[in-house]
């Protein structure tokens, strides 16, 4: 039976001696003195007041941010398409000790040349920081700045998925049994991935403050300019080119337990990059924003930088199929991408789509019924798409 005081007690393990029950009252129960209820006519009459000059959550009062409806009424929602993405992201439940890591197992120990090691560690180094600095983002410094109800409880499931996927990540590196501190450490040790996590970090922590008011003009557009960041750059491009490499082995037959992984957090994030990038477009539409194109213009500039520095460290020695400069070329014509539906002016005019298989590649069109052992055609989740 469930133990309230205690949940998981049912799956610890007892001692001989606890196992026995007993059906003895505890002599001490007698003298547990039971407080008396007080008193609450008043507060009720209070209440009643109080609630006689409530008038209903009128959906013309919502907003994004700085909202006057109710965050705790749900409905009547101003943002439906919000709602649909909480169900749409519901459709992807997975959880990593769904895959066989057993080939990957093998692949990794016996298959792989140095450099390939080198990319596959490497990437798992910078994935699983940048996880938890996205839980972060979403979970404190964003969530609670939303003042519809229909918002919040899309980004608790994304703050939940961001979890799982770090998960997976270390599910990924214990299965292996690759040095855990080791690689975890790499974010702090390594500066091509160092880079890239400290222009995250600047960002959330420029957000991340206990004093900030989105009344005002400079603290709004700053805001703005960082959940931008995240969605636009931080999910929309550096998670698609960081998964990338991976597929590039899987398309060879390698290390696919991990890129199976990998195509079911591609899934999430479809969602959570249109999400972050459809808000965006709210907020300056319902703020009567105007971005800052030179602000924009250092954004592109410094995250390119950094995936080139990226790039070539990962890839200072070509892998069978994947090089540093397809990576860094891909990253721009993504970033083009995520500029057009930011409705803004794209930062790599005429960049070029070197990975052409990629969109086949990610989107993974059946799924296994981790029940029956088979494979079966996919009906719930919606296929990736890159526009």
């Amino acid at each position: 039976m469930l133990n309230w005081n205690d949940p998981i007690a049912e799956f610890k393990p007892q001692p001989e001696s606890d196992k026995s029950t007993t059906t003895e009252a505890d002599p001490s129960a007698a003298d547990i003195k039971i407080p008396s209820r007080p008193n609450t006519n008043a507060n009720l009459e209070i209440s009643k007041t109080t609630l006689e000059n409530q008038q209903p959550v009128r959906v013309e009062d919502k907003r994004i941010i700085n909202g006057g409806g109710d965050i705790n009424q749900l409905a009547p929602f101003k943002y439906p398409w919000a709602w649909n993405f909480f169900l749409n992201a519901n459709k992807n439940h997975w959880t990593p000790l769904d895959i066989n890591m057993t080939k990957d197992i093998q692949d990794y120990h016996h298959k792989l040349t140095v450099e390939e090691k080198h990319v596959y560690e490497n990437v798992l180094a910078y994935l699983t920081t940048s996880d938890i600095l996205a839980m972060r983002n979403v979970g404190l410094a964003v969530m609670e700045k939303m003042t519809s109800p229909e918002l919040q409880i899309y980004q608790a499931r994304q703050v939940y998925e961001e979890a799982l996927h770090t998960w997976t990540y270390q599910h990924c590196i214990e299965s292996i049994g690759i040095d855990q501190g080791e690689i975890y450490n790499r974010y702090r040790v390594v500066p091509q991935i160092n880079q890239k996590i400290q222009l995250a970090n600047n960002r959330l922590n420029s957000v991340l403050r206990p004093d900030i008011d989105l009344k005002d003009p400079d603290e709004l557009d700053n805001f703005v300019h960082s959940y931008l960041f995240f969605a636009g750059v931080f999910e929309g491009c550096w998670f698609y080119n960081g998964f990338s490499p991976i597929f590039a082995l899987q398309r060879r037959g390698l290390m696919t337990g991990t890129a199976e992984q990998l195509q079911y957090i591609m899934r999430d994030e479809v969602l959570h990059c249109a999400f972050g990038i459809r808000v965006v477009n709210e907020i300056v539409k319902e703020e009567q924003l105007i971005l800052d194109e030179k602000r924009l213009r250092i954004m592109w500039d410094e995250c390119e930088a950094a995936e080139i520095d990226y790039a070539n460290y990962i890839l200072q020695d070509p892998i069978l199929g994947y090089n540093a400069q397809d990576h860094i070329e891909q990253f721009r014509f993504i970033a083009n991408r995520r500029a057009k539906q930011l409705k803004i002016e794209q930062p790599f005019k005429g960049a070029k789509n070197k990975l052409n298989w990629l969109d086949e590649q990610a989107n993974m069109r059946k799924e296994k019924n981790f029940f029956e052992t088979r494979v079966t055609e996919y009906q719930t989740g919606a296929a990736l798409t890159w526009e």
